[in-house]
């Protein structure tokens, strides 16, 4: 229309022009709208044409897909004129994307309830004598659906309209420029002019913490933001206040957001009400160059993006997985990125007689390591692999040691006589996906919203959708979920093993229980008699069938699940007393006093933690973000990480300081690739070769032999203490410190 108006405005001559007798040649041409725009009603009411009969297939929108729970329950509905099937209960707007119609929106999102407060997806319905909201409509069998009429177009121009009203022009000082939904949807379904002169209205911005960026003026009051937190992260923190134009979204007492999912709004929210605080004015979307990788702050896996510019990581978006983390992460996994530019170590260093360290070159400082290595007994020699190690790495760890005489290599959060000979006792057998079939949960020693967050928020949506009942077994905590405390110590799990306790007979009835235990069960010295217990439990309540398997451990971190099945597991409980040479490989969470003071420490790692201090010569590494690794996540499905950024300094991969060091060393380990080292994996574990691809276990945990030893009165304790600092990455992030000092007041 706006085309229009100015090619009429071009072309028509003035008045004087025309009454002039020097242009008897000039042509009137007047460009005016079609009937049907000005009278939409009319149009309406026009008989349909009948669609043509060969029409070309379309494909669903963005990849949606229909599953057809029962063939019996497949509608047909008519998008402007194409036939549809889809399954019953869908609404309009679900049919159009399979139909491969874009309908705007603002308000909707898959995840979240409908709110059908935004009115943009209005559609025309035959036999409706208004525009019907998509959103909120349940597609009828035969319903013909109509997308593209001038009722529409004009209805979708109107709301826009009003939406722009209050909007600011904040376009070019606005961290959502390029990237902004109102500002795509107003250029492809608006008008090209508004007819509002008033004062625009402002709202004062809320405070919700050091993650969040607030600028309430923009809000359209879609209320995604407050679906989210109340449905998926379950904290009832902000709400809608006030009515007509001095209606804004807030929190309903001045308080900060404190669920550990609050960075998912940024996602959420259409415009640029709530931005990224730390992400602030630093860089717009088209300059950064994004990297698909996955998250090892935990070990759930999450998928994600990290947005480089240069040598610097800028942020961490989320890449949608269904399997894993759908399409929320964690707010330490998204926030953490400023932590890999601090506190890193740049240069191989050798600590001098006088207690400081002095930077030296690759050569000197692997043969000063293997000279020594060469002076000790093998059995005093023990290497640790800490919670950020991939695959590569241990496996290459684990050969140079044993091909220095000694079998004492373990990874960390691993305790002595893990049994590490059957997958299904450690990893999440039902998946993550497979939860939301349960009906009932037990958690044992386990805390997954500090532990796992995405995990948790899987619990959660099942709690919600299913009614299912959760009963805790450990310390009082804080779930954003209904639940049961049974009790503090594995003597309420004895109880519920032998049939004494009430919530036995809930598990028995249940149809898919799932009986999750903690990784912290792993450092236990009674951890054989509480998996011995919860394989009674698992047997008598039929938790493990054919068709189900509800016995899972929750793991920790990101390199334990390798870690296991690359038998990384202690010897001993006196290993790292009696040692004289320890490799910690970015273990930075051992106990350091074990380890006697005539000992040799090698510290090989990306960041000046803990274990520096004590250590005597420091090779640097590439962290996650800078090299390609191999990780299992918790449920068994191995991923990888890819290069982002360049490496630090004068750091290395893990795997082939290991592999340079054995050259100096005289016991040259037979790989010079990463392809011959995962050749080299797939003979200790081939289900590590085998990338995005979950490998369930094959034989189960009741095969391993019965214990009779009895379990500790010793209560569960708490593994995580501080959910934002659990890592040396986290560590070093100023952006968790602050977090960790605000929400947790730490």
């Amino acid at each position: 229309m706006g085309f229009g108006l100015l090619a009429s405005k071009a072309l028509r001559p003035t008045s004087r022009l025309l009454l002039s007798s020097q242009n008897p040649t000039i042509f009137l041409r007047t460009i005016v709208s079609k009937p049907q725009l000005c009278n939409p009603e009319a149009s309406a009411a026009q008989p349909a044409q009948p669609p043509p009969v060969d029409l070309p297939p379309r494909s669903p929108l963005a990849g949606a897909r229909v599953h057809f729970a029962n063939p019996d329950d497949a509608i047909e509905v008519f998008v402007d004129g194409y036939p549809v099937k889809i399954p019953k209960g869908m609404t309009v707007l679900q049919a159009c994307e399979v139909a491969g119609v874009d309908i705007p929106r603002f308000c909707y999102h898959s995840r979240l309830s409908i709110a059908g407060n935004c009115r943009m997806c209005l559609v025309e319905v035959e036999k409706s004598p208004k525009p019907v909201a998509s959103c909120a409509m349940p597609a009828l069998p035969g319903m013909k659906i109509k997308t593209d009429t001038p009722v529409a177009k004009k209805a979708r121009e109107g709301v826009m309209e009003f939406l722009l009203m209050n909007h600011p022009l904040d376009c070019p000082i606005c961290d959502q420029g390029g990237e902004c939904d109102l500002q795509d949807q107003s250029m492809a379904f608006g008008s090209d002019r508004g007819r509002f002169t008033e004062v625009k209205r402002s709202v004062v911005d809320k405070n919700l913490g050091p993650l969040v960026k607030t600028v309430m003026t923009r809000c359209i009051q879609c209320t995604r933001c407050v679906r989210f937190a109340t449905e998926v992260a379950g904290v009832q923190d902000l709400g809608m206040l006030g009515r007509g134009s001095g209606e804004e979204i807030g929190t309903y007492v001045e308080k900060l957001l404190t669920s550990e999912l609050s960075g998912n709004v940024i996602d959420i929210c259409p415009v640029g009400a709530l931005t990224s605080k730390p992400f602030a004015f630093k860089a717009r979307n088209w300059e950064l160059k994004g990297t698909e990788t996955i998250d090892v702050t935990d070990a759930v896996g999450s998928n994600i993006r990290i947005d480089s510019r240069g040598p610097e990581v800028m942020r961490i978006v989320p890449r949608l997985n269904e399997d894993i983390n759908e399409e929320w992460i964690s707010d330490k996994t998204r926030f953490c990125y400023d932590g890999l530019k601090r506190q890193r170590l740049n240069d191989p260093m050798i600590r001098g007689p006088d207690g400081r360290f002095k930077a030296v070159n690759w050569r000197d400082a692997l043969s000063v390591i293997a000279d020594i290595a060469h002076q000790v007994k093998p059995e005093e020699i023990v290497g640790v692999a800490g919670k950020l190690s991939d695959a590569e790495s241990m496996i290459a760890l684990k050969d140079f040691l044993n091909r220095m005489g000694s079998n004492d290599v373990w990874g960390e959060g691993i305790g002595v006589n893990t049994n590490a000979d059957f997958r299904s006792g450690y990893i999440m057998n039902t998946s993550i996906a497979g939860l939301e079939k349960a009906d009932v949960f037990l958690l044992v020693g386990t805390q997954p919203r500090v532990e796992a967050a995405m995990v948790n928020a899987r619990i959660r949506k099942t709690v919600r959708s299913n009614q299912a009942k959760v009963g805790y077994i450990g310390p009082a905590t804080d779930f954003n979920y209904d639940h049961k405390h049974l009790g503090t110590d594995p003597q309420t799990l004895v109880e519920i093993a032998e049939g004494r306790h009430p919530f036995f007979k809930t598990l028995s009835d249940a149809k898919n229980p799932v009986i999750i235990v903690g990784a912290g069960v792993f450092e236990r010295k009674d951890q054989d008699a509480i998996f011995a217990a919860v394989e009674t439990i698992a047997q008598k309540a039929n938790v493990v069938r054919p068709d189900w398997n509800g016995l899972n451990v929750l793991l920790l971190h990101a390199a334990q699940a390798a870690a296991l099945d690359l038998g990384l597991v202690p010897q001993s409980e006196k290993s790292l007393e009696s040692a004289k040479f320890v490799y910690l490989m970015g273990a930075d969470d051992v106990n350091l006093d074990k380890i006697p003071d005539d000992a040799f420490v090698v510290y090989q790692g990306h960041h000046g933690d803990k274990s520096v201090y004590r250590a005597n010569v420091i090779l640097p590494t590439a962290a996650f973000s800078e090299k390609e690794g191999t990780y299992q996540n918790t449920e068994g499905c191995t991923q990888q990480t890819l290069p982002a950024v360049p490496t630090v300094g004068d750091s290395r991969d893990d795997w082939k300081i290991i592999r340079a060091l054995s050259e100096v060393a005289g016991v040259r380990l037979p790989y010079d690739t990463i392809g011959a080292v995962r050749a080299r994996i797939r003979n200790v574990a081939p289900n590590l070769v085998n990338v995005d691809e979950r490998e369930p276990a094959t034989l189960p945990s009741s095969l391993r032999p019965s214990f009779t030893q009895k379990v500790d009165t010793t209560p569960f304790g708490t593994v995580i203490e501080n959910f934002y600092m659990t890592d040396a990455i986290t560590r070093a992030s100023k952006i968790m410190a602050q977090c960790s000092a605000t929400l947790l007041k730490k």
